[in-house]
């Protein structure tokens, strides 16, 4: 990483930590409703299979089950998984292709009936092999899957087109929420404005832009679990207003993540009343230029959006007042296949002589005929970071002559305009769940292979490249065939521009307990584990 960690950063980490220890040798406390707060104006739909955002998570994982999860008592591991509707983790067979998973037999639905087999093997095909007219966001996770049967009411079985490390991190996706298949059978959209699963809680209410409410289920298969009588989600988009909430103690916690300014305020108004716990962030935003708009279509266009921003001042500029800190390309920063700054320097948007770079992106918009471009960023209505970087983006641009408005919608309309390809450029977010790498810059392909890019580019190339680093498996390799697909994507067609990775800051009240931080605000958001100690 390139922007050091503070010492007070580390030492509020260790704080959170012995914390955390501590929470975890008490005795769990039975009862009590967690109000927490969600940073949106409400979710796109409530279908886990076809969105991408924090806000379907928030809203609505506390009502549904998954097949495996990573363990919610040590979430960040990027290595172990647990069994969530299944019994034990399997062993695969036939040389790695085949995992045979043994399902619960004491699930229940919320409305009474049983779940089994045949409604996982039901909701794993709508994500894998998505009917026409059904959105699938993570379908290019899944290239490796060929086939998915349930021969009984208690097995499912995954079969592989070829064996590969990348296959049980892409299966304990959080937003791979289990469906009745009876639903799915009669309408595979229900579940997009419905909800009903057979998660820790049970749905009660939902008032658009407002709340949405939960009581325990009684019939929660993970005995004892969970700990909560009920549970109201707050949708509260503006962060004055959910640091308001924490200060006065309307709300516990806010589990997405919130910046240092916000964190100093509340531990020095509230001191012990706060728990603070932070961590690296497997998410970040990045610039997509709409290829099918003119002058997007051109690649020295787009270059020169790159080179204009200083990636390596702004960084550390921008961790002072917002939730961003560590400059990276396509890989979470860490990660052995993640580039390093030698390597980075080498892209557009990364060269260290930021004046070299503003005069070779001058150049490009010369010889483009786009000199005094002036066009619409469309970012989302949320604070942190979204508006920050993107009013940072907007003075980086200017230094180039380039006219930009910025045009913030909530996050509905959000998607509604990316997916319909009505912008120019748009502020979105790679953010992922379980650090899986290969996976995780599936972003990148195009659209036709990776449904949420907005880019809207054809390029072959990039599939090729990004195929032949699936399939490889010696690391050396692999680290060069990423590198490979990272320089196409990001220095020869200049398709996205990756800006500065996120940091997670999660506050709460503390009498919140149970609860860990994780690299991602999509990992251990079903709330069973949560407790009250008051």
């Amino acid at each position: 990483m390139y922007v050091r960690k503070g010492l007070r950063a580390a030492c509020i980490g260790l704080a959170a930590a012995l914390t955390a220890t501590v929470a975890s040798a008490q005795t769990p406390k039975r009862g009590g409703t967690l109000v927490y707060l969600i940073p949106a104006d409400a979710p796109p739909s409530f279908d886990g299979h076809r969105e991408t955002t924090y806000a379907t998570v928030h809203t609505v994982a506390p009502y549904y089950s998954v097949l495996i999860r990573v363990p919610p008592d040590d979430p960040s591991s990027t290595t172990k998984f647990v069994c969530d509707l299944c019994t034990e983790m399997p062993t695969p067979t036939d040389d790695g292709k085949t995992y045979t998973f043994k399902i619960r037999q004491d699930v229940k639905w919320h409305d009474g009936s049983k779940l089994t087999a045949q409604d996982v093997a039901a909701s794993w095909n709508m994500i894998t092999f998505p009917p026409k007219g059904v959105t699938s966001a993570r379908v290019s996770y899944y290239a490796m899957v060929d086939k998915i049967e349930a021969p009984d009411d208690h097995t499912v079985v995954f079969h592989l087109k070829y064996a590969t490390t990348a296959f049980l991190p892409a299966l304990a996706d959080p937003f791979a929420w289990i469906y009745k298949k009876e639903i799915l059978d009669k309408d595979p959209h229900w579940y997009e404005k419905n909800i009903m699963g057979s998660g820790p809680f049970k749905f009660v209410s939902y008032q658009i832009g407002q709340s949405i409410k939960g009581v325990r289920n009684p019939d929660y298969y993970h005995k004892g679990e969970p700990y909560l009588d009920a549970i109201e989600g707050i949708f509260a988009a503006k962060q004055s207003v959910r640091v308001d909430a924490l200060r006065a103690d309307r709300a516990a916690i806010e589990f997405r993540g919130l910046p240092p300014s916000a964190r100093d305020q509340l531990v020095k108004e509230a001191g012990k009343d706060i728990t603070v716990q932070d961590s690296d962030w497997n998410c970040g935003n990045i610039l997509t230029p709409n290829h099918k708009r003119k002058p997007f279509d051109d690649v020295r266009v787009r270059r020169a959006l790159a080179l204009a921003i200083d990636q390596w001042k702004g960084a550390p500029a921008l961790s002072k007042i917002a939730t961003v800190r560590t400059v990276g390309g396509i890989v979470f920063p860490g990660s052995p296949l993640a580039a390093t700054k030698a390597e980075l320097e080498q892209m557009a948007g990364y060269w260290p002589d930021i004046e070299k770079s503003r005069a070779e992106a001058k150049r490009l918009l010369k010889e483009a005929g786009a000199e005094g471009l002036k066009f619409e960023l469309l970012n989302r209505n949320v604070d942190q970071p979204y508006k920050f970087v993107g009013t940072w983006v907007i003075g980086e641009w200017k230094k180039i002559g380039l006219n930009v408005e910025q045009k913030v919608v909530p996050t509905g309309p959000w998607f509604q305009n990316m997916r319909a390809g009505t912008f120019d450029v748009a502020m979105e977010a790679n953010c992922q769940s379980v650090v899986n790498p290969v996976l995780d810059t599936g972003k990148y392909l195009p659209s036709k292979v990776y449904p949420e890019n907005y880019g809207y580019y054809d390029d072959p190339k990039s599939i090729e490249l990004y195929d032949k680093m699936q399939y490889e498996t010696d690391p050396k390799r692999q680290r060069a065939d990423m590198r490979a697909y990272e320089k196409h994507t990001l220095d020869t067609m200049a398709h996205e521009i990756v800006l500065p990775y996120w940091y997670r800051i999660v506050l709460s009240r503390s009498y919140v307990k149970g609860w860990k931080i994780s690299p991602s605000h999509y990992l251990n958001q079903d709330l069973a584990n949560i407790w009250l100690d008051k």
